[in-house]
């Protein structure tokens, strides 16, 4: 049995030494990324000696809680632990009371994504990575062996405090916040809500990095006829949409990933060369 100082939760036995292993498995976020599941399988590696300790004796409630963390998953991975911490929590609160809607773990991890990498990216990409350089640089066109230090330094310091910090504030504050919202019934809106934010991202996403057209073009009576702007006219990004769909429809079906991008090439391909299509 764990020391008293050092539980995090008496009731699945969970110490302050589980949650230095999340932190230190936060690491590996980026470890196995994919532009299927992203950070997915790096979320459910960080979390999952707590998700065991969770679900002790109970395999199937197990095997369900990690099917959950290696869906799609993708931020800036400073921040990332506030996530795994409130996602921790609602495990708990998933394991204690039976009518918790498990679903909304999922949304509040999408919901969190979005604002989370927007302060990170802001900070850490846009701030600190750039004074870190900038300091980096200085010492180096001096010719001082410390230039690559401080640029660790620099950068790090704050990236480790971070995951650390907010590792047991997305936990603590994250639980309460779970149980005012169950209690007064907004876990409900809240899930909706984050679906719906969900759907926007990913249609976001969809026009940005789907990048589908149709170039076909001819003349009628005098007048150039651009497929294209036609197609833009009923629907901007009209191409991209249908292609994502059309995938998505395949997955739930539970085809297999290598065929879907096996089909992708062939029929890319054919349409390609009939100049039906074009990146």
């Amino acid at each position: 049995m764990a020391k008293k100082n050092e539980l995090v939760s008496a009731e699945n036995n969970i110490t302050r030494k589980d949650f230095r292993g999340v932190f230190w498995r936060s690491f590996t976020l980026l470890g196995s990324f994919n532009y299927e599941r992203m950070e997915g399988l790096g979320f459910l590696f960080s979390i999952m000696p707590v998700l065991r300790k969770i679900y002790k004796g109970d395999d199937e409630a197990l095997k369900a809680s990690m099917h959950r963390h290696i869906a799609a998953f993708n931020m800036t991975v400073a921040p990332s632990p506030f996530v795994m911490g409130t996602t921790i929590a609602m495990e708990e609160k998933a394991k204690k009371d039976k009518s918790f809607d498990v679903a909304s773990i999922n949304a509040i991890k999408v919901a969190l994504m979005g604002p989370l990498s927007g302060i990170g990216d802001t900070f850490f990409w846009g701030i600190i990575r750039i004074l870190a350089c900038a300091l980096a640089v200085g010492f180096a066109k001096e010719g001082n062996v410390i230039a690559p230090f401080i640029l660790l330094l620099v950068f790090n310091i704050p990236n480790f405090a971070t995951r650390w910090i907010t590792l047991f504030l997305g936990y603590e504050k994250g639980s309460a916040l779970l149980s005012d919202m169950q209690s007064s019934g907004k876990m409900q809106l809240f899930t909706h809500c984050a679906g719906i934010i969900g759907a926007m991202s990913i249609g976001c996403m969809i026009a940005m990095w789907v990048s589908i057209s149709c170039p076909l073009q001819f003349t009628l009576a005098g007048s150039e006829i651009v497929i294209q702007e036609y197609l833009d006219q009923i629907l901007p990004k009209m191409l991209p949409l249908a292609f994502t769909l059309g995938i998505f429809s395949f997955i739930k079906k539970k085809c297999k990933v290598q065929k879907i991008i096996a089909g992708i090439v062939v029929v890319g391909f054919v349409l390609g060369i009939l100049g039906l299509v074009s990146m």
